[in-house]
């Protein structure tokens, strides 16, 4: 009998251990998929474009093809990458980070240039020159290599933002932001990109005059929405690529603009009295996205009068 108590007492003391290693994992997901955030808006508002034009009824297959490549890369390409560079390259992983911010601050950057300078989309064209199942083939391919770019952003952000040690707790955490992400994502793409079609059934065959009139509402909300989301999406790629830069500098040895950020920042709070948290976070923010504007600025001549051309020479074939 006393065998059998100390069994069970080893039980619970194992069943103690794992709940207190899911609460790690579960506290360092959550930490990790929030700093994330700029980058998984950004994926939610880009993803939309590549079903345009396209038959309605081909919309959530090809929005699950793209997500199952997502999954594909995060867990089984990316996951094993970003704990193997943490392992035995770790200084390596300040360096990719910041080029990663890099790009963000670039794409970023370029939304707003476009903003300014409006650009000829040629979307519409290649909608007309291809039939449906080339231009199917081409979107997803397309938008699998964008998710795989922002999909290595999301790991190695997630990643840098892990502070416990175990190689367990890390790679489960990184696996638990990588489904969590992607399923986020892909779903609020699914429901974006069939929200005008709720939104016509509704109108057209609802049974109260209220649900109609619903329906209509959603209709007429949707281009405001996807306006919303991808100003926000933009916003968070600045903020967050902005971060990124400011952060990697100071790990890196120049500390002039954290610390003048950071000072900014608490100058605001003391002075704001009330909601000091929230001051010092919009300032720390803005002037992080102020500084991933200008990186972002500098750099689009550079990709485009460097990267571009040498890309076109390396492949011509995708030029």
């Amino acid at each position: 009998m006393s065998g059998f108590l100390a069994l069970l007492d080893d039980v619970a003391a194992i069943a103690k251990l794992a709940a207190a290693q899911l609460d790690d994992v579960a506290a360092q997901a959550s930490k990790a998929g929030t700093k994330a955030a700029g980058v998984v808006i950004d994926d939610a508002a880009v993803t939309p474009k590549y079903v345009t034009g396209l038959p309605a009824a081909r919309e959530l297959p090809i929005i699950w093809k793209i997500a199952r490549a997502s999954f594909f890369n995060k867990l089984v390409i990316l996951l094993p990458v970003a704990l193997l560079l943490n392992a035995f390259l770790p200084w390596l992983l300040t360096p990719l980070l910041m080029i990663g911010g890099a790009y963000l601050c670039f794409e970023g950057a370029e939304k707003v240039w476009h903003l300014i300078v409006p650009h000829k989309d040629h979307g519409p064209q290649q909608a007309e020159t291809l039939d449906a199942a080339h231009l199917e083939e081409q979107r997803v391919k397309g938008a699998i290599k964008t998710d795989f770019i922002l999909s290595a952003e999301i790991m190695t952000i997630s990643l840098a933002q892990i502070d416990v040690g175990t190689f367990w707790i890390e790679a489960l955490a990184l696996a638990a932001v990588a489904i969590g992400i992607t399923t986020l994502v892909y779903g609020a793409v699914a429901l974006l990109v069939k929200a005008d079609d709720l939104g016509l059934l509704l109108s057209a065959n609802g049974r109260l005059a209220v649900t109609r009139r619903l329906g209509r509402g959603i209709v007429r909300s949707m281009p405001a929405v996807m306006l919303a989301i991808a100003t926000v999406g933009t916003a968070a790629m600045l903020w967050v690529g902005g971060s990124i830069i400011v952060h990697g500098l100071h790990d890196l040895g120049w500390h002039l603009p954290y610390e003048q950020i950071t000072s900014a920042a608490q100058r605001a709070a003391e002075a704001a009295g009330s909601a000091r948290g929230l001051v010092a976070w919009g300032v720390t923010a803005g002037l992080d996205a102020v500084v991933g504007l200008a990186t972002g600025l500098v750099l689009i001549p550079i990709v485009n009068r460097a990267f571009v051309p040498i890309a076109g020479w390396l492949f011509p074939e995708k030029a």
